[in-house]
């Protein structure tokens, strides 16, 4: 199906799925490509850098970064990739997830006239989402997620391809994630309101991502078609 530039935001709880069902929509949508600010930072910590080990001071606190340095990540990030062009096709997952974010998103993006079109809220109940984290394990280097429940790994505790520990991020810890969601969901309305004044705004509900994502890739295809 061709399909309209798709300049998309999924906004969702941590755990809520988003990297799980953007995957799942890259490959259904040829044209769409993808950018996770929680990579980005991932990358930024395990190298080190400045803005990662700023980054790592926040999470362990259960904090989230200034809108001011998470925006200037962002479009560092766009700007290399060649994405800030009115043609181009994108999901960001991750962000933005505070008003500052959101205001300075469009700053950025206003003067390529290349703006969000379209933002989708995934639904999914607070309970399902801390079942999911304290069943979630990840390989550190790779970045390879499994779930204890639905994606076990083939040896317990050990990383299918290399054979290393698995482990938990400090930003899954519970005491850690807790504040994460609080903080998620206290600015997740305001959020709302403002792309809901910009008509762009849309939710798709459910426990797994076999339930969302036939919604949220119906809701793409019409929205964008030609």
């Amino acid at each position: 199906m061709s399909l309209r530039p798709i300049r998309i935001v999924l906004l969702g709880a941590p755990g809520s799925g988003k990297g799980t069902l953007t995957t799942r929509l890259l490959k259904n949508v040829s044209q769409l490509n993808s950018l996770s600010t929680g990579d980005i930072l991932r990358r930024e910590m395990q190298q080190n850098s400045e803005i990662g080990i700023t980054a790592k001071n926040y999470i362990k606190s259960g904090q989230l970064l200034p809108d001011h340095l998470m925006a200037q990540l962002l479009n560092n990030e766009l700007s290399k990739l060649g994405w800030l062009s009115n043609e181009s096709s994108w999901l960001l997952d991750g962000f933005p997830r505070t008003i500052g974010q959101a205001l300075e998103l469009d700053k950025n993006l206003d003067p390529f006239n290349c703006n969000v079109n379209s933002v989708v809220e995934l639904d999914v109940p607070p309970e399902v989402i801390l079942e999911r984290i304290e069943n979630r394990w990840v390989h550190i280097p790779s970045g390879r997620v499994y779930n204890l429940q639905y994606n076990p790994p083939k040896v317990p505790g050990k990383d299918d391809i290399t054979g290393e520990p698995l482990s938990k991020r400090d930003d899954d810890k519970p005491e850690i994630f807790k504040l994460r969601l609080d903080s998620y969901f206290k600015e997740l309305e305001p959020l709302k309101e403002y792309y809901s004044k910009k008509n762009i705004l849309r939710t798709v509900s459910g426990e797994t991502s076999d339930i969302v994502f036939p919604k949220l890739l119906d809701l793409v295809q019409q929205e964008f078609k030609k």
